[in-house]
């Protein structure tokens, strides 16, 4: 995947609204989205369901603007987990957790967010932008997501729809920034609507407002939505890419060729 992503983007029943949110995208200049199921745990038992694949929902897909390619959709699974026993899905062994291309949980409560950095094997912890954040963020569990790979999801819908909520998104954004440095941000719409959603520029823009540098705004929006496609692909197959390099044939002959007594002479 090059280029921008959405991803987060809401998936609701209605197949005809999620068409014109992929045109809309495509239109814009996204190269790819993630469709984004949630599992929020209102009710006592919750069960992880397939990922229904895109070629089911959408007989063809639309072409990105500037280019002869067809944007690629995703698969997201996100758990909003509000107590630990919460997390047990995600440690579980289900086969359909692995059909999604990326997990990403939303820790509602301290505890929750360090465990989600630490020790969660998923792809983006989702940062709550619509209220004041009952807790600070601490440089250690941050720190420990950044060397997982782990990235941390902003979205920006609520703050252009209403002013409270654009407060709390700036404020929330900005302590994050301070512990993070700008790094391993991802910026998504959850928008329901095509109207909510906004060019890539433009988004990169307000990821000045969050406290981010002109480079990392427009990563946000791209490099690190790719690697954070990658981390799922990784994470699915639970396995790395694992190279050696071999010593040149020639170089271990003459350094077998030549007698200790004469190198140490050379080297003399």
């Amino acid at each position: 995947m090059a280029g921008f992503a959405d991803l987060n983007l809401p998936q609701g029943a209605d197949k005809k609204s999620l068409q014109s949110l992929l045109e809309a995208a495509a239109h814009l200049g996204y190269s790819a989205v993630a469709l984004n199921h949630v599992i929020d745990f209102k009710e006592k038992k919750q069960e992880i369901i397939k990922p229904v694949p895109p070629s089911e929902l959408f007989p063809s897909l639309p072409i990105v603007q500037g280019t002869s390619k067809r944007i690629k959709v995703l698969t997201r699974l996100t758990l909003v987990v509000s107590d630990p026993s919460h997390c047990n899905l995600l440690r579980s062994t289900s086969a359909n957790i692995r059909l999604y291309d990326i997990i990403a949980v939303f820790p509602k409560t301290e505890k929750l967010f360090h465990i989600a950095c630490t020790t969660l094997d998923v792809d983006l912890v989702c940062i709550n932008v619509t209220e004041k954040l009952p807790f600070y963020f601490r440089r250690p569990p941050v720190n420990m997501a950044i060397d997982r790979g782990i990235y941390f999801e902003l979205l920006y819908t609520p703050a252009i729809k209403d002013s409270t909520m654009r407060r709390y998104t700036i404020s929330n954004a900005i302590s994050l920034m301070q512990i993070c440095k700008g790094k391993n941000i991802v910026i998504s719409s959850a928008a329901e609507r095509p109207l909510e959603l906004r060019g890539p520029y433009d988004v990169a823009n307000l990821g000045l407002l969050f406290g981010l540098s002109e480079g990392e705004a427009k990563a946000a929006v791209s490099t690190n939505c790719r690697a954070t496609m990658l981390h799922g692909e990784t994470r699915k197959s639970a396995c790395g890419v694992v190279y050696t390099v071999k010593k040149p044939r020639k170089v271990e002959e003459e350094e077998t060729a030549v007698p200790a007594c004469k190198k140490a002479k050379t080297q003399a």
